[in-house]
């Protein structure tokens, strides 16, 4: 029988409600994703992951946690990590280009980063952290802008990578995001619609080489909500062109696709038409996403998250929607395998100190 579960939904507060515990019984979510408002301490963090994992083990635990701005847990212990702009910085600091000591200190950096967030949310019982940021830093995106390692490609790629096998010695996996690429755009795709009026040559040439470079390196990726119209007239999570045929055909990437947030403004519309939630998950399946990410509906009593695992259950009942079980294992093989640290262990270990000293 197939079998999939492609909802990645969140939760309100600090605990698991009764309402939270059936939701993440459902067969059809796969995981949550973890917010600022979920996090007390480490200790609170650590015994809610306990929990998620005691109502079932197959559930993957997520956080966007970058570093810089976008870091959700800050405190009790956490390091505070650089924004990945900083990396590509010391990159150009000595003006070698791509043979000077500041290539080997950027990248040095950036495995520590990788190391240090990788750990620190695994010791707490975090599986999976949606990054590195692998958009382009063209100067006009204010919602990517310094998440965004550095202009040039290859900078972007090798940093990228370094950060990747920091993450890989923690024993997590990683997220190359937002493909084909957010940072040319100035628009928001959280309160706008993106539109990037570029051809499809330019676009492979620049901003989606590191899905190209790294393809065998990268875990997962995460689509963006921009639009590509001499490409296709849906925005890439919803395009069979972004998904399969270039993504999946000919740059050759065999992991997990995430949708990006389906309640954000750039995902509540198709072909000009306003769409309900549960559309927009079916749309970024049937367009070839793995795993489609539903944020902040859970909150002040919502039922929209009962209404899209409904909504989704009906569709594969009538057919509209075929579960995968490729699609299964692509999520399943984003847990982690290794047994983490505990946290007083993980901060008095070689590494986690050698780490803290490579830190810009």
């Amino acid at each position: 029988m197939n079998i999939q579960a492609p909802l990645i939904i969140d939760i309100e507060g600090f605990a698991l409600s009764a309402l939270d515990k059936s939701r993440l019984k459902n067969p059809l979510t796969g995981g949550l994703i973890l917010f600022g408002r979920n996090w007390q301490s480490r200790k609170q963090l650590t015994d809610l992951c306990a929990d998620i994992k005691a109502v079932r083990k197959d559930l993957l635990i997520c956080v966007d946690h970058e570093g810089g701005r976008v870091q959700r847990f800050r405190t009790d212990g956490f390091t505070h990590l650089p924004a990945m702009h900083r990396l590509g910085e010391m990159w150009s600091q000595d003006g070698k280009g791509l043979v000077g000591e500041g290539v080997l200190k950027a990248c040095k950096a950036a495995s520590a980063v990788g190391f240090l967030l990788a750990s620190e949310l695994r010791a707490c019982g975090v599986d999976f952290s949606f990054t590195p940021v692998l958009d382009l830093d063209y100067g006009e995106s204010s919602v990517i802008g310094d998440r965004s390692f550095h202009r040039d490609p290859r900078q972007v790629s090798l940093l990228a990578k370094s950060l990747m096998h920091g993450l890989q010695l923690a024993g997590m996996g990683n997220c190359g995001k937002h493909f084909p690429g957010h940072g040319y755009v100035k628009a928001d795709s959280h309160v706008d619609m993106p539109v990037d009026n570029r051809n499809l040559k330019a676009i492979l040439k620049e901003d989606a080489k590191p899905y190209e470079w790294l393809n065998n390196e990268l875990s997962a990726v995460m689509t963006a909500h921009v639009i590509y119209p001499k490409v296709d007239s849906r925005p890439a999570g919803f395009s069979q062109k972004w998904v399969q045929d270039i993504l999946r055909m000919q740059l050759e990437f065999t992991g997990a696709v995430f949708s990006d947030d389906l309640s954000m403004t750039g995902a509540r519309v198709l072909e000009a038409k306003p769409i309900s939630l549960t559309e927009g998950v079916l749309a970024a399946l049937h367009a070839g996403c793995d795993l489609a990410l539903l944020c902040n509906q859970s909150l002040k009593g919502s039922t929209v998250i009962d209404e899209v695992l409904d909504g989704l259950a009906e569709a594969q009942v009538k057919g509209w929607w075929q579960p995968d079980e490729l699609s299964e294992a692509r999520r399943l093989a984003l847990l982690p395998t290794s047994t983490a640290l505990a946290w007083d262990d993980l901060v008095r270990s070689v590494n986690y100190q050698q780490a803290l000293a490579c830190l810009p």
